[in-house]
């Protein structure tokens, strides 16, 4: 039943990353783009990145001084981190009006808790998160660990990940 919910509920987020567009109707990752040219800068933890988590409200994310608003679009609105160098088009978190804080999505430089980012093979996904599904629209989905809320969202292309984020189960954001 779990399952089922998360793959009802993620399926418009998958289809928003699988065009490539969130919100900025920019691309989200640039086709091409060095899978791990940098060194690592952080960890996309089960409950959030950089201070930011999943479900603070609009206000709360602000006063962490981290992000600044990008964009609105209906019942969300797209924020960037300020200390922000990537070569990720798109936001980086989006916060919905009623559920708060929905997806936090990061660049080629930041890791899971268990060492997979963009880059990554699907082999060491499947090795670090055997709980790993697909969802109908064909990209993976992972429960994120300690947080009953959330999943890991990875989409693939030549069986390595391009794009990682860090999604409510249940959020308005990517319709």
């Amino acid at each position: 039943m779990r399952h089922a919910l998360a793959r009802r509920l993620i399926r418009p987020a998958l289809a928003a990353l699988a065009g490539g567009m969130l919100l900025t109707g920019a691309p989200a990752l640039a086709a091409g783009a060095p899978a791990q040219a940098a060194k690592p800068k952080g960890t996309l933890g089960p409950f959030g990145y950089r201070g930011v988590k999943l479900g603070m409200t609009a206000a709360q994310a602000r006063a962490t001084g981290k992000i600044r608003r990008e964009a609105s679009q209906g019942q969300c609105s797209a924020w960037d981190y300020r200390t922000r160098q990537t070569s990720r088009n798109g936001p980086d978190v989006l916060v919905s009006r009623r559920y708060g804080v929905a997806a936090i999505l990061v660049d080629q430089r930041v890791r899971t808790p268990r060492g997979i980012g963009i880059g990554s093979t699907r082999k060491q996904l499947r090795r670090a998160y055997p709980d790993v599904r697909r969802a109908e629209s064909g990209f993976l989905y992972a429960p994120a660990p300690r947080n009953r809320e959330a999943h890991y969202v990875f989409v693939l292309s030549d069986r390595r990940i391009t794009q990682l984020g860090l999604i409510l189960n249940e959020q308005d954001c990517a319709n």
